[in-house]
């Protein structure tokens, strides 16, 4: 059994958790995006005060690597580093739009046939997406995409598409194909304690040296 230390900071749900086995020992969370950078050391270390575990009995850290808020996944990572090159554990990133499908599968169980669509809002009309197909393997991978009508319609035309996160509000507005489903869900930190399970199992390590967010699109800043 892999003891993780799960770090979420990548959209407005932040949380910290420990799974063991893949499920959920503890977990802390906070709402507030713009606190994420003061939540999240103390929350790690009162989650391991609450559970009486120590640093060196972890197997691995993971974090929820992007894309996502761009401060939010420097706050994870580097907290995550930190503790990884501290106690020599071994890192693993997991993609926020993967855990957020997860979740979307998690959410509507009986209808197994459709493929899940996690959105994170980038701002003005673009969003942070992807599409998998019920088995979570991509159909889209993901990438920044300006919402349009038929941006999905190759998808739609053919079955339902669930769409979820805080992007899919604004895609609502914009998409209305009869087999898009839109739903309103919030991460737990069960979808990224079993994907991280699952990476440990198959050693899918990250480099702690070289090891960037995923911002999905390059950030830029005007010139005074």
């Amino acid at each position: 059994m892999a003891l993780i230390l799960n770090i979420d900071t990548a959209t407005e749900h932040a949380s910290v958790s420990l799974s063991g086995d893949g499920q959920i020992i503890q977990f802390l969370e906070s709402p507030d995006q713009k606190n994420h950078a003061a939540f999240v050391q103390p929350a790690i270390r009162e989650l391991m005060q609450l559970t009486g575990i120590g640093f060196k009995q972890l197997d691995a850290i993971a974090v929820s690597g992007g894309p996502g808020s761009y401060t939010g996944l420097r706050v994870g990572l580097a907290s995550a580093k930190g503790i990884c090159y501290a106690c020599k554990k071994p890192l693993i990133m997991i993609n926020t739009l993967l855990v957020m499908a997860l979740s979307l599968k998690d959410s509507v169980e009986k209808m197994e046939s459709s493929n899940f669509c996690p959105m994170i809002d980038a701002r003005r009309n673009e969003v942070f997406t992807a599409l998998y197909n019920p088995n979570l393997q991509e159909l889209m991978p993901p990438q920044a995409l300006i919402l349009s009508e038929t941006a999905f319609d190759i998808f739609l035309d053919k079955g339902k598409v669930i769409f979820g996160g805080s992007g899919a509000l604004k895609a609502g507005k914009v998409i209305t194909h009869d087999n898009a489903v839109f739903l309103q869900i919030k991460n737990s930190p069960a979808q990224l304690g079993n994907l991280a399970e699952q990476a440990f199992n198959a050693g899918r390590f990250a480099d702690l040296a070289y090891t960037e967010p995923f911002y999905c699109k390059e950030f830029f800043s005007a010139v005074v």
